[in-house]
């Protein structure tokens, strides 16, 4: 491990009124934006960032996040936020989050399960075992891991939308934060208005591009739990579960 590199990384934010949604807390794709920004630093650090993979011709895929918040920061208070590899296999890293309050209460925690690509083929590629291994920290993380989620689009009429430009991403793909954005979106606002989101889960399973058409699907399963699916010619490009209260 390079030195002075700690194996947890930690990262500070303060919420700004224009990050917030209509009832004053940030919300589950913020979170999301956060979170990818804090494993992206935490990355290049230590020498796995976005231009050290670029160099190996490969680039870092999210496959799968899990939020689960116990309460949401509102205006102008401050976030900190730690990450930590938990987990490295041959194809993919395991990577946790905890979000602390500047009181030090925490509001939530966070997994989600990353591969490599190569850019040429986007095939899976290998990861380095043991130079990630190097940061692996022995840190809880208190919450489910992400698991296999039910599909429901044939159950389903799907809601129409089409991928633009404003959802593309820096490779040119439907951004993983969008995937939330618009599958969030399909709730009643009611039901964002009278309860939070205490868990989030997301499969990515395919790349959206420029000007496919979508379907965007969601079912409730049990009450307060909604199963959700994004399909492009009746197949999901992702999955995801998501539980109120």
């Amino acid at each position: 491990m390079e030195k002075g590199k700690d194996k947890v990384g930690t990262f500070h934010f303060v919420t700004e009124s224009y990050l917030l949604d209509f009832r004053g807390r940030i919300s589950i794709p913020v979170i999301g934006t956060y979170l990818l920004h804090a494993a992206s630093i935490h990355a290049a650090e230590r020498g796995f960032g976005f231009n050290d993979m670029n160099d190996r011709h490969t680039t870092w895929v999210l496959s799968r996040l899990a939020i689960e918040m116990d309460s949401y920061p509102g205006i102008s208070e401050q976030i900190t936020l730690y990450t930590w590899v938990e987990e490295v296999t041959r194809l993919f890293t395991h990577r946790c989050f905890a979000l602390a309050g500047g009181d030090g209460k925490t509001f939530g925690y966070a997994r989600s399960i990353w591969a490599a690509i190569d850019v040429e083929t986007r095939r899976p590629a290998p990861l380095d075992i043991e130079g990630l291994s190097a940061y692996i920290a022995d840190r809880p993380c208190p919450i489910e891991k992400p698991g296999k989620i039910a599909p429901v689009e044939n159950r389903t009429a799907g809601e129409p939308y089409r991928v633009r430009y404003s959802d593309l991403d820096i490779n040119g793909h439907l951004n993983s934060i969008k995937y939330m954005e618009h599958l969030l979106d399909l709730f009643d606002l009611e039901l964002v208005r009278q309860k939070d989101i205490h868990r989030f889960e997301i499969a990515y399973l395919a790349e959206g591009r420029y000007g496919m058409p979508l379907t965007l699907h969601a079912e409730e399963t049990s009450p307060g739990t909604y199963t959700m699916a994004i399909c492009h010619e009746e197949r999901a490009i992702c999955r995801a579960a998501v539980t109120w209260r």
